[in-house]
């Protein structure tokens, strides 16, 4: 039960963390073009990690055969993730992105289902979709709708929804042999490279490879890159590495719509942008299917238990 209580305690700080991490992202692209930012965010992660590594306060231990493991999740997460997810809001309004992601963990609960045969009760069903109805009903009230005429943005982040629950969901199937540390080390590794690859080669490409370098002069940028690269990038990923050994899949990605709620809240203290009583209401909705999903999950974990300890206890008679 603790542990349980533990890994809710670290989904909220990384909803939270997610949701503030949009503003940071818009504050990174308006002195950067999304790659390089990409590249940025990535090569402070590996540079902290890999000092982290050094230190030993982070152990890590492969072999060729748990590398192999390890390569199609870093593929997903970050790097067909966020390239799907940047080339998607480019071809698309954010507004769209918003509604597409919402489903990530009707999506989780399939794939997870599937592969991993976890099992959800209906109240928890239940509790997924009201929880995605609450950031739909949030963007709608706004004067959202999805803009069939973006179609390849909408693909592009529905594919970037689709590599989420897979990451999700291969994470928890990982997690017995891996720890969050190995895991995170393996994934920022692949970022860094291959963004830093990929920013390079553009630059050089079009001859403007002083203009990789322009962005470091502000500030701002230093702060969102900072932002991004350690607390976005890296410490979510060692936060949902550690999330994911301690509960389901499922349960685990229904807390990314709070971030939705966190994103509010950013837009309201920092921006001054006024919230509504739709977004209250939304807000609600969202925050009552996480506490349904995982409320009704705990609960139905103690009742196997139970159910098993009696048994056992017959046993021994």
């Amino acid at each position: 039960m603790k542990s349980r209580t533990f890994a809710y305690m670290l989904a909220i700080f990384h909803a939270s963390i997610v949701g503030l991490s949009f503003l940071f992202t818009k504050m990174a692209i308006a002195e950067s073009n999304p790659l390089d930012t990409l590249a940025f965010r990535f090569t402070v992660s590996f540079v902290i990690i890999l000092f982290l590594v050094a230190v030993k306060v982070i152990k890590v231990n492969y072999s060729w055969e748990s590398v192999k493991n390890l390569v199609p999740l870093s593929l997903l997460f970050p790097t067909l993730f966020f390239a799907f997810q940047t080339f998607g809001l480019k071809y698309s309004q954010s507004t769209d992105a918003g509604i597409l992601s919402a489903v990530t963990p009707i999506l989780t609960l399939m794939i997870a289902g599937y592969f991993l045969k976890e099992k959800t009760s209906l109240y928890q069903k239940l509790s997924i979709i009201l929880s995605v109805i609450g950031v739909i009903f949030i963007f709608v009230v706004k004067g959202s709708t999805i803009n069939f005429s973006d179609m390849l943005g909408m693909v592009l982040i529905l594919l970037s929804c689709i590599v989420t629950a897979c990451y999700t969901t291969m994470t928890r199937s990982l997690a017995k042999d891996f720890t969050p540390g190995e895991m995170s080390f393996f994934m920022m590794g692949t970022g860094f490279v291959i963004f830093n690859v990929a920013a390079l080669f553009t630059h050089l490409k079009q001859g403007t490879m002083p203009g990789f370098f322009t962005p470091w002069s502000s500030m701002e940028f230093i702060s969102s890159i900072l932002y991004l690269g350690i607390l976005a990038s890296l410490v979510t990923s060692l936060l949902s590495n550690t999330i994911l050994s301690k509960i389901k899949a499922s349960q685990m990605s229904v807390f990314a719509n709070l971030s939705t709620v966190v994103t509010i809240a950013a837009g309201a203290l920092i921006l001054d942008e006024k919230i509504t009583i739709y977004d209250i209401l939304g807000s609600i909705l969202i925050i009552l299917g996480v506490i349904g999903t995982n409320y009704f999950g705990g609960k139905k974990e103690h009742s196997i238990k139970v159910n098993l300890e009696y048994k056992g206890g017959q046993s021994a008679k």
